[in-house]
């Protein structure tokens, strides 16, 4: 019943207008209701934490359902098995993205699911890699440099992968493994200008990206007060 009352909210909620909008920003309108982010936070906070509920939401096929799902589910109660099916379904890069910061960033196999992904082929499978390495680098307060310094040549790797939402998802790593510290902010940029000289325009344009936001003042000058 809690599910057939959750697809029924959703479908209150659609906003025609807001599937439009979506759709220009590279997601697709099928089985999209249009339901911002906030309403499915709040509508995630009222349901709380269902491991089998966000199962069955993500087999919906519903946009939003499977962006609640990622919102829901136990970290926890998440496998290896769970986590490579999802990334098979996924057909637009925020969905891609709200799994890896709500869900599997927080699962007992990120660390390994980051780099074994960054080999997928698929688009979206493989940016889910490089997306749950750049949540890692935002949310994980505790993991110490050398974990972040294995996914550095992961990102050197595939920095020629000239796909729209690889690359992007590339240097979002790059950039965030960057913000932590001064260590793995130096790291980050010596590893961005070694892509930088490769043959990919790709490359050249994930590595001028982040060493540009890297050297800012803006960055150095947080870094510097977290040093202190």
């Amino acid at each position: 019943m809690q599910y057939e009352n959750i697809l029924k909210k959703l479908k209150a909620l659609s906003n025609p207008q807001a599937v439009e909008g979506m759709a220009r920003f590279g997601i697709s309108p099928e089985n999209t209701y249009g339901v911002s982010i906030p309403n499915l936070r709040k509508m995630a906070k009222e349901i709380g934490r269902d491991h089998s509920l966000a199962q069955q939401l993500w087999d919906s096929g519903i946009h939003e359902a499977r962006i609640l799902a990622s919102m829901i589910d136990e970290p926890n109660q998440v496998t290896k098995k769970q986590m490579d099916a999802w990334i098979r379904d996924f057909d637009s890069w925020d969905v891609c993205d709200q799994c890896c910061m709500n869900l599997f960033d927080k699962a007992p196999m990120a660390w390994e699911k980051a780099i074994e992904w960054t080999n997928r082929e698929k688009e979206f499978e493989k940016r889910a890699g490089f997306a749950l390495m750049a949540c890692l680098a935002w949310h994980d307060k505790e993991s110490p440099d050398k974990k972040f310094l294995v996914l550095l040549p992961a990102i050197k790797r595939q920095a020629d992968d000239d796909r729209n939402y690889v690359k992007k998802a590339v240097n979002w790593a790059l950039r965030n493994i960057g913000k932590r510290n001064l260590n793995l902010n130096k790291k980050a940029i010596e590893t961005a200008k070694e892509i930088q000289k490769m043959d990919s325009r790709s490359a050249r344009w994930i590595a001028s990206d982040a060493i540009r936001e890297l050297i800012s003042e803006a960055v150095q000058e947080r870094l510097q007060k977290r040093c202190k």
